[in-house]
């Protein structure tokens, strides 16, 4: 994997997406805040681009929203995940 894979380019992405992904599994902003281990403040400052996302904060919302079928297919029309950084992720099986 490149180390470069536009993480910045993800993060935007994702910072643009998080009002409506948030939304899709129901959890306000507090709710997301607690699961992901920031503030809630945080989560308003990078919804309203007061405030850039980590990269730290940008895979924790990726594990979370990766873990629903709807909200995982959104993030990969939306762009805001890539195949190179899923497969990254939950690296494939070795065949034997």
């Amino acid at each position: 994997m490149e180390n470069e894979i536009n993480r910045k380019a993800l993060i935007e992405n994702m910072a643009d997406n998080l009002p409506m992904l948030r939304t899709k599994l129901g959890f306000t902003q507090e709710e997301i805040a607690k699961i992901i281990g920031v503030s809630r403040h945080t989560v308003i400052s990078i919804e309203n681009k007061k405030r850039p996302m980590t990269w730290n904060t940008y895979l924790s919302l990726v594990l979370v929203f990766s873990g629903n079928p709807d909200t995982k297919m959104l993030m990969k029309v939306m762009g805001t995940v890539t195949d190179e950084l899923e497969d990254y992720l939950v690296p494939k099986k070795k065949e034997k």
